[in-house]
Order: structure tokens, then sequence, then C-alpha cells
């Protein structure tokens, strides 16, 4: 995270998060605590920091009124063991929890996710792919993942809306059906709007609910989102294939 961490808090965020998605932050480097908790706040959410594990089951504990929304759980803390603060949180809460540590072996994460993490991202990693994965666990888990007063949840890029709240999408006003698995897809395409995304990332972001273990998988999946979504899907100009790559979602489109 060291080489990624000078540019958290400087790089633009774009504000679609209700701005009362409360998140607890359970980290011990007090220096990239307190830049992802920048970052998170210029995209709209709350942030409360926590350098140890105790400070952070307080901090549950304590919540009186509105409570928290999603933990960023750090496994390697000072007073305890990450996996085990998993345990003892999900003992007593079905906050979402989403383990972000330099612990990135297969069997960390496996564990975590047994032991009921909603996702896990290991470090380094790029903060927008962090953004990403909050709202898809909110998105999954229904906690601030619905639109804000006045549809604030809507990506607009040209004649094409991707309402994330009533998970529709619309063309020239028009609604145009897509599979729950598709949706998803599109979303995580849109979020992250003039980048490439390999295949692996794409199945890492929609987390591979309907799809199997081949990445050709994805080119089907896109393949019928751009039938539904593109003027004419043999000249796509919304999502462009990027050879050897992976797939970027256009940032301008319909010449804006």
């Amino acid at each position: 995270m060291s080489t990624r961490a000078a540019t958290l808090a400087s790089r633009p965020v774009a504000l679609h998060t209700p701005a009362m998605v409360r998140v607890l932050m359970i980290e011990d480097d007090l220096r990239l605590a307190a830049m992802v908790a920048t970052y998170l706040r210029g995209a709209g959410f709350a942030v409360e920091q926590a350098p140890d594990g105790t400070t952070g089951l307080a901090a549950l504990a304590a919540r009186d009124g509105p409570g928290v929304d999603l933990v960023l759980l750090d496994l390697m803390l000072p007073d305890a063991d990450g996996l085990d603060l998993c345990r003892r949180i999900r003992a007593g809460s079905d906050v979402p929890i989403v383990m972000v540590t330099a612990r990135g072996d297969t069997a960390d994460r496996i564990v975590g996710l047994e032991l009921g993490a909603d996702d896990y991202l290991p470090k380094p990693f790029e903060p927008r792919e962090l953004l990403a994965r909050i709202r898809a666990v909110l998105r999954r888990r229904g906690a601030g993942g619905g639109p804000a007063a006045g549809g604030a949840d809507v990506l607009r890029f040209g004649r094409l809306e991707i309402d994330r709240g009533a998970r529709e999408v619309r063309l020239d006003g028009r609604s145009r059906p897509l599979t729950s698995h598709q949706f998803e897809l599109l979303v995580a395409l849109a979020e992250s709007a003039g980048r490439v995304l390999t295949r692996e990332q794409l199945m890492e972001r929609v987390r591979g609910e309907a799809l199997d273990a081949f990445d050709r998988s994805i080119d089907v999946h896109v393949g019928r989102i751009r039938a539904a979504i593109e003027d004419d899907a043999r000249h796509p100009r919304r999502i462009v294939t990027v050879r050897g790559a992976g797939y970027v979602f256009a940032k301008s489109q319909d010449g804006e």
C-alpha cells in the first residue's frame, strides 16, 4: 500500500454514496487510516477510526441511535488477531465486514469469509477498488445501498442511466432488462469508467454469482449487456473490448 498511499486523498471520487452511510475502520496504521478515511469521506461516507481491536469493539458497542453500517477490518492488529475479532463481531452483529490486510494468502481469505466477512481485499489495493467493493457489499446487504433523496445514486452517461437503487437500466428513458448478474457487471464497469478492467477483476467484483469458473463467461454476459444498451452491438461504443486486457466502459458517450 505504501506506493499508493500518498495518492489516496488527492484522487477525485464520484459522489454517489448517501452521506449517512457510517463506516468503522479498525486499522493500526494511523497514516494509512487517515488517508483512507479522507478518501471515503470525499465519497460521501461518515468514517470513524479505531487503532486497535479493543477500541473497535468499544466503538461498536457504544453506538447510540444510528449504528455502524460497515466495518473495515485489518487482520494484523496490535492487540488482537483480526480473524478472531471478525468472529467476535459476527457473534453479536450482522454488520457487513470488509477485511483489508497485508495477509492476503488464500487460507486467510477462506477463513475470513467462513467466519462471516462479506469481502476480503489484500494490500496493496487501488482506493477506487476499495470503494467499489464497499458499495457492492452495501448493495448486497441492503445497508445504505438505495438511492439518496433526489435519485443521487443514478449513474448517467449521455442517453444511458444506471439506477443502482432501483436496479434498473434505462436508455432514452426506456427500461432495458438485464439479469441481476448482468446488472452488477454493468455497474462494476460503469463505476470504473475510463479504466480497463480484466476479466478476473470483473469476476471478483461481481463475486462470481452465476458466473462459472471460466473467465470467458464474462464475454457472454458482456455480449448480452451490449445487446441491451448499445445502438449497434456489433460496433459497441459504450463497452469497448481492449484486446489482451479486458473491457473499458467509455466515459464519454453519444458525442457528449
